[in-house]
């Protein structure tokens, strides 16, 4: 499982290093590779199995939704195979640079299945906007049911 925060930068290239907990996660899986697409204006990287059973949970979606083959497009549409070099690192591909505003600080996120590349200002925003939504009563409860 991924889990932790890293604040990293991305170089002129579009590199980004793999933090040594996330690489031990996608080498256990038998691969020195990840899958990424976008969503939620940042990059998310699962594992090649993780994908494989996405890709196979997608392709039985029923096609009758719009929505859904609209998301399926642009979601597979986007993915990329980026396979870590000797250096641990891994190219964002340039679509996905410029959809997430990866330019320099990012942060890679840890999110259970998969880990997700934010740029700093994303990131900081996106932060400041759970913390006003869990002003919400509503939200606080199904939060609360967690046990956290």
């Amino acid at each position: 499982m991924f889990r932790e925060c890293y604040f990293h930068t991305i170089d002129t290239k579009g590199r980004i290093i793999i933090p040594t907990r996330f690489r031990d996660v996608i080498k256990a899986d038998g691969a020195d590779s990840v899958m990424v697409s976008r969503r939620d204006n940042c990059v998310v990287a699962y594992t090649m199995e993780k994908w494989r059973k996405l890709e196979t949970k997608m392709s039985s979606l029923p096609k009758s939704s719009a929505f859904m083959r609209r998301f399926r497009r642009i979601f597979i549409g986007s993915a990329a195979k980026c396979t870590c070099d000797k250096q641990d690192r891994i190219l964002i591909p340039s679509p996905l640079r410029k959809y997430a505003g990866l330019d320099k600080d990012i942060v890679l996120v840890g999110a259970l299945d998969c880990f997700e590349i934010w740029s700093r200002e994303n990131w900081d925003q996106e932060a400041l906007s759970l913390d006003e939504e869990m002003q919400n009563e509503e939200v606080r409860r199904e939060i609360d049911e967690l046990g956290i």
